[in-house]
């Protein structure tokens, strides 16, 4: 996959070049010039932020930009400021000249990285799960069978009156996934039983890494994958 190194020189290049031209060029027709995948980009149009009168704010993580990967078209683009909207699933960068937040259009976002590591690809088959949305999943296992989290918030009205009538919960779903197959993992069970293995035995190795479904949903799903992966058998499908 080809990488290219974003913004970054491009804004240096608009520094320098931008006194030269004069008022003959635009910044916007420098930059359109200057980005190869312009259009690309900046189709999905400007961000309109989130209601004054909610509380809290809809971003993974922070409301601040990081420099985070962006792939398009099989091209990697690095140090890219990035800003993840996970009740509305969508990724928002910024435009250097105007200074605003540009959507970029989902449906050409292959995956994207954030300043904190979190891995996010885009996946299709899942549309009929409520908080499918536009398709961004975290990946936290990438493997044969991959664990897929999903990130979002939802609106909830305030119970005391003020400034706020609304505030921004956050919530998350596992999944795995394998062969464009996706599972809702909502229980312990059917995390053992999906992924076919033999409940006895799940429940002692999972017992003498202290792990409890409960208490520690993730590092359990993630070591049921484990465990499955060191079987011998082939991995088939998920069992119902």
């Amino acid at each position: 996959m080809l990488k290219i190194n974003f913004f970054t020189p491009f804004l240096l290049f608009f520094i320098c070049v931008a006194n030269s031209f004069g008022q003959s060029q635009t910044y916007l027709s420098l930059y359109k010039e200057q980005l190869p995948y312009f259009q690309e980009l900046i189709t999905g149009g400007q961000y309109k932020e989130p209601p004054l009168n909610y509380e809290g704010d809809p971003y993974y993580l922070d409301r601040t930009f990081g420099e985070g990967m962006l792939s398009i078209n099989n091209i990697s683009y690095t140090e890219v400021p990035l800003l993840y909207d996970q009740h509305d699933d969508v990724l928002i960068t910024f435009h250097p000249i105007y200074r605003q937040k540009i959507l970029i259009t989902p449906e050409k976002i292959e995956e994207f990285q954030l300043n904190d590591g979190s891995l996010f690809r885009k996946y299709l088959g899942n549309e009929s799960y409520a908080r499918h949305k536009n398709g961004f999943y975290r990946v936290i296992k990438d493997g044969d069978i991959k664990v897929l989290m999903k990130h979002y918030k939802y609106n909830d009205p305030t119970k005391e009156v003020g400034k706020y009538t609304y505030k921004f919960v956050e919530k998350n779903d596992y999944f795995y996934w394998h062969n464009n197959e996706f599972v809702l993992i909502r229980k312990k069970k059917q995390a053992i039983q999906s992924l076919g293995l033999n409940k006895r035995e799940a429940k002692k190795y999972l017992r003498g890494k202290s792990l409890y479904f409960s208490l520690d949903k993730e590092k359990f799903i993630l070591e049921l994958v484990t465990l499955r992966e060191s079987k011998a058998d082939t991995f088939n499908g998920f069992v119902e």
